[in-house]
């Protein structure tokens, strides 16, 4: 699951960390793969900072022999994820440019999955080779 409740880091004191294992199925340009690695969940004085080591691997199409293959993917990133609902008064908190930010929903849960499924994207290689010495399309 890729969703954290973050109530009780949000009342925390400023520098409050969760860590986390992740084993979970994620949908990226409709092929589904499996996310694993850690997360750690930091308070800041106005956030959640979300620190990841995770790996993957998604089937590609090389651009040499155009054969099917899975390509091993590492993927880290720090990102912020801002409150939209303050967790002691209930009020609702003004986040710059809530479009292009990450948020923490009114029920106080954050979910990596749009953060993840951005990153493997990312991470996906320009030009995708089966092997670094693979010889393209073999003719007989």
């Amino acid at each position: 699951m890729l969703s954290f409740n973050v109530a009780q880091l949000e009342k925390g004191l400023i520098g409050s960390t969760r860590e986390y294992q992740i084993d979970d199925p994620l949908t990226v340009d409709g092929q589904n793969i499996n996310v694993k690695g850690s997360v750690k969940f930091t308070r800041t004085n106005r956030s959640i900072l979300v620190s990841t080591d995770l790996k993957t691997a998604l089937p590609l199409e090389c651009c040499r022999c155009l054969n099917q293959y899975e390509c091993p993917l590492e993927v880290r990133f720090e990102e912020e994820f801002f409150p939209t609902l303050d967790v002691t008064s209930g009020l609702p908190l003004d986040v710059e440019d809530a479009e292009e930010n990450f948020t923490i929903d009114e029920h106080h849960v954050l979910d990596l999955t749009e953060a993840i499924r951005q990153y493997v994207i990312l991470a996906q290689p320009m030009k995708p080779l089966c092997r670094i010495d693979c010889p393209g399309i073999q003719t007989k």
